[in-house]
């Protein structure tokens, strides 16, 4: 039986262990079999983390950061959760693996995973010339001709990563401006290997056997070219993965895990969330880590105020401002919960 059992291992996840096995929580990690450490896995120079002036590679940020919550007691176990039990007092995840575990609580930073295009092409083609990690897949398209498909951050960070490898790097966009901080922007611009495809949307990625080209549609007057290509890196946005509370927690319109404000708590009493699940919004590696604080710390206040026996008390107040618990029916909350899944 453990207190506090922390499902995720990106920032959020590993800065809620940090400060729950410093409050002698004894937090176990569940880090996945084959995604632990999350996003930052698969990123390049993260800059702008602070405390590291040079800049910081993302695997080695996420080394560091669980080294750190190791060397105050945390348990960090490869696997990954298939099922949740956490209507009750006592929550209980089931593994992969066939195991189980319970705890008083649970800590949900699951992060958020890439968005896909949801076009002909994508899902057949995918591992066959699409793409959507360049630190991952970068090697495999040395003096090719490759695009990628965004207009943010992220898709500046992989063209400019790209061009390591390629011969040439297009950079598809839907509009004639850039979503991207203009650092970002500065460096593709500059960068003579980038090609920027302006007002253009892919409808199509063709090929056989392995992507041999897209097709575009002009989002000013609709007409439609097709472009040559090796490669397509996806680099859209990111999508929260709520997949296992679904129908268990409520969300928001925007699908991220509904939360009480600026605290962690959810619709459950003992549940709490975290990081990119939960934000929408800014999905950055420092609000992450913040909000893993958050959480560990409302946990701490959390089991505190349980009963001798690790039950809560039996007067556990509803929480203020869950969707429909304002008088309304039991049928319109139930309602408001199925129209935010």
């Amino acid at each position: 039986m453990r207190q506090v059992i922390i499902i995720g291992s990106g920032p959020a996840g590993y800065t809620a262990a940090i400060y729950a096995a410093r409050a002698n929580l004894s937090p176990l990690v569940v880090a996945s079999s084959v995604e632990a450490g999350g996003e930052l896995m698969n990123t390049t120079d993260v800059e702008n983390f602070p405390g590291f002036p040079e800049g910081i590679q993302g695997p080695d940020l996420m080394a560091k950061m669980q080294e750190q919550a190791e060397r105050f007691g945390a348990e960090v176990l490869y696997d990954d959760v298939v099922e949740l039990d956490v209507a009750g007092p006592i929550k209980k995840i089931t593994l992969g693996s066939g195991g189980s575990h319970e705890a008083d609580s649970i800590v949900f930073a699951t992060g958020s995973a890439p968005r896909k295009i949801g076009i002909d092409g994508e899902a057949r083609l995918s591992g066959r010339g699409v793409s959507y990690c360049a630190t991952c897949d970068g090697f495999f398209f040395r003096e090719k001709v490759i695009a990628v498909v965004g207009g943010g951050d992220s898709a500046m960070e992989e063209a400019t990563f790209l061009t390591k490898f390629a011969s040439k790097v297009y950079i598809i966009h839907r509009r004639d401006e850039l979503r991207a901080s203009k650092i970002m922007q500065e460096r593709a611009f500059k960068n003579d290997k980038i090609e920027f495809v302006w007002n253009s949307a892919v409808v199509d990625i063709i090929g056989d056997d392995a992507v041999t080209g897209v097709v575009l549609e002009s989002t000013v007057d609709g007409t439609r070219s097709e472009l040559a290509l090796d490669g397509v890196f996806v680099a859209i946005g990111n999508d929260p993965r709520t997949h296992l509370v679904h129908g268990k927690l409520d969300l928001t319109p925007e699908g991220t895990i509904w939360v009480d404000g600026r605290s962690s708590r959810t619709s459950l009493p003992g549940v709490f969330a975290a990081g990119d699940v939960i934000d929408p919004t800014y999905r950055q590696a420092v609000t992450a880590a913040g909000s893993g604080t958050v959480a560990a710390l409302d946990v701490e206040h959390y089991l505190a105020a349980l009963g001798e026996a690790g039950a809560p008390a039996p007067d556990v107040a509803e929480i203020d401002g869950l969707p429909g618990a304002d008088g309304d029916s039991a049928e319109s909350a139930e309602t408001a919960k199925v129209n935010a899944a």
